[in-house]
C-alpha cells in the first residue's frame, strides 16, 4: 500500500504569537488546513475536486498534541500523511517539524466525512473517492 505524504513550509506571522512569543493554539488549525490544501494539490484531492463531484467534506474530528513551543521566527514545516481506511472518510496525520533541527513541535489528526449537497451524511465511498483510492493504491 502506498504512503501518501506532502510537506508544506510555512512562516509564522507576528500576529499569530502571544506576549510570550508563542504561537496561539488556534493557529495550528490553519497550519493543518494549509497542509490539507498542499496534499490536495499534489494528489488531486482538493476541496474543489470534492465539491465538483457533488460532495462536502467537513471536519468531524481534529486533535493536536503539543511537544514544544512554536515561536516567532522558527522555520517550520507541516508534514501531512494520508491514513488509509475502507470507510467513507478522509483521515490525515500531521507533524509540525522545526526545519532547523528536525525536532517535532506538534502532531495531530483530522477526520473528514462526506455529505451530499443536501447535507446528508454519505455512508459509502463516493465513486470519485473510490477511484482516487484505486489510482493511488490506498485501498
Amino acid at each position: 500500500m502506498n504512503k501518501l505524504t506532502a510537506s508544506h513550509k510555512f512562516d509564522i506571522r507576528f500576529s499569530e504569537v502571544d506576549s510570550m512569543n508563542i504561537v496561539w493554539h488556534g493557529s495550528y488549525t490553519l497550519y493543518f488546513e494549509d497542509a490539507r490544501e498542499a496534499f490536495g494539490k499534489k494528489y488531486g484531492l482538493g476541496y474543489m475536486t470534492i465539491f465538483s463531484n457533488g460532495y462536502f467534506a467537513p471536519l468531524v474530528e481534529l486533535s493536536f498534541k503539543y511537544k514544544k513551543p512554536l515561536v516567532y521566527e522558527m522555520q517550520p514545516s507541516v508534514v501531512i500523511t494520508y491514513v488509509p481506511t475502507e470507510a467513507a472518510k478522509i483521515v490525515f496525520d500531521y507533524e509540525i517539524i522545526d526545519d532547523c533541527d528536525g525536532s517535532v513541535i506538534a502532531t495531530g489528526r483530522s477526520v473528514q466525512v462526506f455529505m451530499d449537497r443536501n447535507y446528508q451524511l454519505v455512508w459509502e465511498n463516493p465513486e470519485f473517492y473510490r477511484k482516487w483510492k484505486e489510482k493511488w493504491e490506498v485501498l
